[in-house]
This record gives structure tokens, C-alpha cells and sequence, in this order.
């Protein structure tokens, strides 16, 4: 009887401790850029991106242009929830580390992007020196 109680719980376990794909579809869609801070600076020029996520796959436009492409995974069960991009599509060639905070139709991110020799942010922040950005999104209607 404790045999099996002891392989119901670590089952249990293996299922609740497996990250799960459904956070990540939670992303799938276009999100509008309405905050942006860049090495501890407003980056004005960055609102009004389009970020959209679909198959694994993210692209980022400006009036209908493709800024940046490629492809993406995300850790949801980091904390903060962690996102790598890997831009190869568009733009200048990279791979960017970040974290994400997905909060019903408001999505922060905040990565390396602007100096990939800088390791991963850890906060929702992009203070002077870091070499990170850190970017409010709001999702679209479709």
C-alpha cells in the first residue's frame, strides 16, 4: 500500500513539476509597445512596436515594416519567467536573453538586447549601464 502511495505522489509530482506549453500559447498574438526604458533612458522610439508571437516564432514591426524576426522559447517556470529570442530573420543577427510577465492583456519583457554581452536581467528594470531594455506591451484585439 505505501509502495503504491509512493509512486502515486511521485507521479504527481513529475506532472505538477513539468513545465507546461500552455503559458507560452498564452503569448500567441500581437502586442502593441506603450512603455519603453533603455539603459536607464525613456526609448520613445521603441512605442508603437508590434510584437507578435505565433508557432514559436515572434516578429517585431514598425508601420507595417519587419524590424526583427526569428524564433523564441520561453522557461515558465523560472522566476522571473524567462524568454530567449533568437533574431535571425531581420535586423541585426542575435540572440537575446530576458525575462517576461505575462498579466492577462499586459505582457513585460525586459532582455539584453541592446548589449548581448550582458547577462540576463533578473528585474523588470533597464537602469544605466545594464545594456538592457525593458518594454510594457498591451495586447491587440484581433
Amino acid at each position: 500500500m505505501r509502495y503504491r502511495l509512493l509512486l502515486s505522489m511521485l507521479g504527481l509530482l513529475a506532472i505538477t513539476s513539468t513545465p507546461s506549453a500552455q503559458p507560452t500559447a498564452k503569448l500567441d498574438g500581437t502586442w502593441r509597445a506603450v512603455a519603453a526604458e533603455r539603459d536607464g533612458k525613456s526609448a520613445t522610439d521603441v512605442i508603437g512596436h508590434r510584437l507578435t508571437f505565433a508557432g514559436g516564432k515572434f516578429t517585431i514591426t514598425r508601420d507595417g515594416k519587419t524590424l526583427y524576426a526569428g524564433t523564441y522559447k520561453t522557461d515558465p517556470a523560472k522566476r522571473p519567467a524567462q524568454i530567449d529570442f533568437d533574431n535571425t530573420d531581420a535586423g541585426a543577427k542575435g540572440n537575446w536573453k530576458g525575462i517576461y510577465d505575462l498579466d492577462g492583456a499586459a505582457l513585460k519583457t525586459c532582455d539584453n538586447a541592446p548589449d548581448t554581452a550582458k547577462a540576463r536581467p533578473t528585474t523588470f528594470a533597464a537602469p544605466a549601464g545594464s545594456g538592457h531594455i525593458f518594454i510594457v506591451f498591451t495586447r491587440e484585439k484581433s
